[in-house]
């Protein structure tokens, strides 16, 4: 008999009228200004929407997002909310879902929200998601935010096959002491699935935290 998976249980933490999520360390998987909870806190999430600088409108509009990662469902509650998208979060971690429902104002699923609880790269292989996303967001850190969880060129792949025409993925890389190797090998990967005639390949420099946003473009 297979065990089931353990997953490291969220917990919170509050400054200033923003609440942080966490995943037993002390690391933030993601923030909420209590007072404005449709709003993006962090400036790389913030930075995770450049790509509306590099899309027409009609290249998104009408369109899906889909979130790979949810964290405390900042960029999905954005979307969703301000961009009045349709949204498709996918989270592996039964607890991260429970804890974007009841402390950082994640509305329940409905029509303009599917929330799945499953592994993210089977999402992005699954040949009946091609072509699904208009807009799609990586950002999947374990709780020692040591490496993306998903990474392979195969992975970056299937993520391209996710998108529809002129659609773009978004990724947070961190760029920081200690994970030179590990950005370099992510920015390769992209490059290498994003290869196509018309394709384009964008990083923004990094923050002063480190994290690195790359915005991969499919024509």
């Amino acid at each position: 008999m297979s065990r089931k998976p353990t997953f490291p249980a969220p917990t919170l933490s509050e400054e200033d009228g923003v609440r942080h999520l966490h995943l037993g360390t002390p690391w933030i998987q993601g923030s909420m200004r209590i007072a404005r909870p449709n709003d993006i806190e962090l400036e790389y999430v913030q930075r995770m929407m450049a790509w509306m600088l590099l899309l027409p409108d009609k290249a998104w509009r009408g369109g899906t997002a889909v979130q790979l990662g949810l964290g405390a469902a900042a960029i999905t509650k954005f979307m969703r909310k301000r961009l009045r998208l349709p949204c498709v979060a996918v989270e592996l971690n039964p607890g991260v879902i429970l804890a974007a429902h009841r402390w950082f104002a994640l509305p329940e699923p409905g029509a303009k929200l599917q929330v799945l609880c499953a592994d993210a790269g089977v999402f992005a292989a699954d040949p009946s998601n091609a072509g699904r996303a208009a807009v799609l967001h990586v950002d999947m850190y374990d709780e020692q935010a040591a490496a993306p969880a998903l990474e392979s060129a195969e992975f970056y792949a299937d993520c391209r096959r996710l998108l529809s025409a002129q659609g773009a993925m978004v990724v947070n890389l961190f760029s920081g002491p200690g994970h030179v190797r590990v950005l370099e090998r992510n920015l390769q990967r992209i490059l290498a699935a994003f290869d196509q005639p018309g394709d384009s390949v964008w990083q923004l420099p990094p923050n002063r935290d480190g994290n690195l946003i790359a915005i991969a473009l499919r024509d």
